[in-house]
């Protein structure tokens, strides 16, 4: 009973002024998530399939339940998508509830997002007050890529939604040092590594040395607690794991990504450590070994990464804001206690930031622009608790020119993100810059209690000004493919597989080039020289431009009705119903190499269509041993020439995935054993009427 007592006499009381329920919030909570959900749904079919690699694994398991569980592509379950499948059983659900479409798949998506915004209000203002919890959910729900994927069928809208749970768990262990609290946060960091696997764990240093700084009990206690959680974690994960492992090879699908069919495998390797040093067998082709701004496949490595033309305009309008807010709230809580809850927010949402931060802008392997929706919470909360803070001291002078520095900086990289896009608003950057140099002016001087209000909603309203404009133009515009882009095209952005319905995309979005130097891509002769490895090409290679047909790539050069590994086939309705015709007498009704070729095939027909050799084709599934017994069983129907990644469909990156020969095996001997035909542009195998011997 003692050490009870003695136990709580060490958490501070509540600071009242910024817990308190002023009678304006929860009107304005409201209005902010209303006018979320408004803004996610709306048009929300637009984007089509989005990504028709996790769409076609949606399908799947929205008719079976085994593919449900393991995350297959297709309903029969020759493989998995190359991630844990806890992202894809909302839109399953959804899709089993209402139909297969686009609206029902991307439904759970756009609510995710709202929850994702509320939740986030919810954790900062626990701690911060009303207004700082407002802005902080204003902020995450104008990020452009955030608008992007939360109206995107990919992994990370969960994986962001379960890393605020965390964080919101561990903000209320940091209250009242609870076990339960320190569970819950392991749980949603097991959970999120069935999302997207080892990403979540980039949040796990901040949980763990907030806690450790500013838990309430004693260190040995936070020590115990901390074990804990990190036990609640494996937890969250193991039971997927060991059953998935453990289940009988024969009867479960193959794990794509992995070259063993190991989800083991796949999490540390391809989707692990490979991701930080490019070393990813299976991969579209070889990630980097690169030296701090280096330049390779995957863009330039460094600390001004985020800053780069291809993601500048997805998330770093409020970065410099966020850290310099930060680095002065920390000074305001310099002497306070070691459980002082604001400071333990700041350590908690400045880790997040730095580490997920720095380990974005130095990662060798594969990096997409949309990853950085994972910097989104922690950079809309430091800007809505920093902004709070400084202008409830700003009587101090230093105080004063920490909010001029903040809006400064916005101002600036603003003006500079916007600069790559002229054609784009080209009004907004000379308003954003008159306007903001003038509130930046007055927040430097003491003036009366109503300008000071009036020139803190203009620092507001000019600071989003741009992320607004951005989030704007994405919600009009329709994306698809792989590699999705928010906002306006712009100069030198890549957008490799990621389309603007209605063009402006292309292979380099935003009319960028790709010389074929350190580690570029150049379309000629086919091939892709680089310092790292080359990609080969496509039916000519790839180049730069404008995309057309709203498929993000060349339009008629980049694998046409048949699709390639990057871009989802198109099928016509003469295609789709020769594969129909029958398909329920077949296990698959065709085969095709990769998964983006299959998937539309597959959403068409709403039929199993097999990705031989998974996303990229270099899977080793199914062997040819195994394709030919399948063919001998009358298990699949056509065989669909021209997916994959080209040259044959080989599914080979510049000879870096030894395995994808078993694609072009595979490939061959159909070619010797079976004769096409062009349907619609589309060459199709009777698999059941070989050539006469």
């Amino acid at each position: 009973m003692t050490a009870t007592l003695t136990e709580r006499q060490v958490v501070p009381p509540p600071e009242r002024d910024t817990v308190s329920k002023p009678r304006w919030e929860y009107p304005a909570v409201a209005a902010l998530l209303i006018g979320t959900a408004i803004a996610y749904l709306w048009n929300l079919s637009v984007n089509g399939w989005a990504n028709s690699f996790y769409a076609a694994a949606v399908q799947a398991g929205s008719v079976s339940w085994k593919a449900f569980f393991f995350g297959s592509s297709d309903a029969a379950n020759s493989i998995t998508v190359d991630k844990t499948p806890l992202s894809l059983w909302p839109m399953e659900i959804s899709v089993r509830i209402f139909g297969l479409h686009s609206w029902s798949m991307l439904l759970p998506q756009a609510l995710i997002g709202v929850a994702s915004v509320a939740l986030l209000w919810a954790t900062v203002r626990r701690v911060f007050g009303a207004h700082a919890g407002l802005l902080a959910g204003l902020a995450l729900a104008v990020t452009p890529v955030a608008a992007l994927m939360f109206r995107f069928n990919n992994p990370d809208a969960l994986l962001v939604l379960l890393m605020i749970a965390a964080t919101w768990a561990m903000t209320r262990a940091v209250e009242d040092g609870r076990w339960r609290w320190l569970l819950y946060t392991g749980l949603f960091i097991g959970l999120g590594f069935l999302t997207k696997q080892l990403q979540v764990l980039l949040v796990v240093p901040a949980l763990a040395l907030t806690y450790l700084v500013a838990g309430p009990p004693k260190l040995g206690k936070r020590i115990a607690q901390l074990f804990a959680a990190g036990a609640a974690m494996i937890a969250g994960a193991a039971w997927w794991v060991l059953i998935a492992e453990f289940w009988p090879v024969d009867d479960r699908p193959y794990f794509g990504g992995s070259q063993h069919n190991s989800i083991l495998e796949l999490t540390f390797g391809y989707n692990g450590l490979g991701r930080l040093n490019g070393d990813e067998t299976g991969s579209v082709g070889p990630g980097g070994e690169l030296p701090a701004g280096g330049n390779g496949m995957w863009g330039t490595t460094g600390i001004t990464r985020m800053f780069e033309p291809q993601q500048g305009g997805q998330i770093a309008w409020l970065i410099p804001a966020a850290l310099v807010l930060m680095v002065a709230a920390l000074v305001l809580r310099g002497k306070a206690a070691r459980t002082d809850q604001r400071r333990a927010g700041l350590m908690l949402w400045g880790g997040w930031l730095l580490v997920t931060g720095l380990v974005f802008s130095f990662m060798k392997g594969i990096f997409h622009q949309y990853y950085t929706i994972a910097l989104a919470p922690a950079i809309a909360a430091l800007v809505g608790i920093g902004a709070v803070m400084l202008w409830q001291e700003r009587e101090k002078r230093w105080v004063r020119v920490a909010l001029a520095l903040a809006l400064g900086v916005t101002i600036a990289t603003a003006w500079m993100l916007l600069s790559r896009s002229s054609s784009f608003q080209p009004w907004l950057r000379w308003t954003v810059a008159t306007v903001g140099v003038v509130v930046t002016l007055a927040l430097l001087v003491r003036l009366p209690r109503k300008v000071e209000i009036a020139a803190a909603s203009a620092a507001v309203l000019i600071g989003l000004a741009g992320p607004i404009a951005y989030t704007v133009d994405t919600l009009g515009t329709g994306h698809e493919g792989p590699i999705p882009s928010a906002g306006p095209n712009v100069r030198g952005g890549f957008g490799f597989g990621g389309g603007r319905h209605g063009g402006g995309g292309g292979p380099w979005q935003n009319g960028g080039t790709a010389p074929g130097q350190n580690g570029g891509m150049r379309g000629q002769n086919g091939t892709a020289p680089g310092q790292n490895g080359g990609m080969p090409g496509m039916n000519g290679g790839m180049h730069s431009g404008g995309a057309r047909n709203g498929s993000g790539m060349p339009g008629g050069e980049m694998g046409g009705g048949a699709g390639n590994f990057m871009m989802a086939s198109k099928p016509s309705a003469k295609v789709t119903a020769l594969l129909s015709a029958n398909g329920d007498q077949f296990t698959w009704v065709a085969a095709t190499i990769g998964s983006n070729s299959a998937a539309g095939f597959q959403l068409a027909t709403q039929l199993p269509v097999m990705p031989v050799g998974g996303f990229n084709g270099s899977d080793p599934s199914p062997t040819l041993e195994q394709f030919q017994r399948y063919v001998t069983d009358g298990d699949i129907h056509y065989f669909i020439g021209g997916g994959g990644m080209g040259d044959g469909g080989e599914g080979r990156m510049g000879g870096s995935n030894r395995s994808g020969s078993h694609s072009s095996e595979i490939t061959k001997w159909v070619q010797e054993h079976y004769t096409a035909q062009e349907v619609d542009g589309v060459t199709l195998y009777d698999l059941t009427a070989p050539k006469p011997a």
